[in-house]
């Protein structure tokens, strides 16, 4: 088989897995700005109820891309049948199956030391090229990398808000995933991703490590929200109130689910919410005792 018969089998073979036919495929990626809608979201500023804004007092905005019509169904089925079956190492818990927010906070509970950090950015910061080399690193072959990523990105980065994204992000940072692992597990803390939260915990003080795991993000390529960045103990991790005996939803959610008991709603989403955080109490968490750590 020559190359140009190769690039062919693999655009087929590519097709076949979506089950969309090659000329339909081809029309979708040459029309690709019909496919997506646009609009732009105020970053929330949950410290004073109003919206982020840069130094130079201009609001911080996110781009919501999400897929339209054949698109989403294509979207659909790579993440089904050629994204999911990827397998994730347990440290990672956003957008993988039976894995949630609560899940990435439950590993932290009783532990004294707790840091967590943000990347800045996430999704626009995964460009086109980061997508294309993950696949090549994965096993994909240059051609089908190609289709994968021309069909799931768009103006030359990862489109927030399509089925695929959340997946594809996790993938692009596996490598600093590894990285950020073998790294704790030398040093005796645990370390849980949620999308683009990042958060590490131990029994005693790991404070002299932190500069390490911070240049093993930036020189991956990412940026961090150092305004979201903090060492300190029993934090609010992934919307968990994470503390030494157990962790709990946090004030609001107390609040509205009260609400919904005392008014008799039939409908209890945010009470079914805080059962499912509280089950996960019935363990006893390791006992809390570490050494001594001055505050950074």
């Amino acid at each position: 088989m020559n190359s140009l018969q190769f690039k062919k089998y693999q655009f087929k073979l590519f097709c076949s897995e979506i089950g969309f036919s090659p000329e339909r495929v081809q029309f979708i990626v040459d029309n690709i700005d019909h496919y997506y809608n646009e609009w732009f979201e105020k970053k929330p500023d949950k410290k004073n109820g109003g919206f982020k804004k840069y130094q130079d007092g201009t609001l911080k905005q996110r781009a919501i891309r999400p897929s339209l019509k054949e698109l989403k169904v294509i979207h659909k089925r790579i993440k089904e049948r050629i994204l999911t079956p990827i397998s994730l190492p347990s440290h990672i818990h956003g957008g993988v199956k039976k894995r949630s927010n609560v899940s990435n906070a439950k590993p932290h509970q009783g532990k004294k030391y707790q840091f967590t950090t943000d990347l800045m950015e996430f999704y626009p910061s995964v460009k086109h090229t980061k997508v294309y080399d993950t696949f090549l690193k994965l096993g994909f072959s240059n051609h089908y990398s190609h289709w994968l990523t021309k069909i799931t990105t768009w103006k030359y980065e990862l489109p927030q808000g399509t089925p695929t994204s959340t997946h594809i992000s996790n993938l692009v940072f596996l490598e600093t995933d590894y990285k950020l692992i073998e790294l704790c597990n030398e040093n005796n803390i645990t370390y849980t991703r949620y999308v683009d939260d990042l958060t590490f915990s131990s029994p005693i003080c790991f404070k002299h490590h932190l500069n390490t795991i911070l240049e093993i993000i930036t020189e991956s390529g990412f940026k961090i929200s150092y305004r979201k960045t903090k060492y300190q103990g029993n934090q609010n991790i992934t919307g968990i109130e994470v503390r030494n005996n157990f962790i709990d939803a946090p004030e609001k959610i107390l609040i509205k689910s009260k609400d919904e008991i005392e008014s008799k709603k039939e409908f209890k989403p945010y009470t079914n919410y805080l059962k499912n955080i509280r089950k996960t109490n019935k363990r006893k968490p390791a006992a809390n005792n570490g050494n001594r750590c001055t505050s950074p």
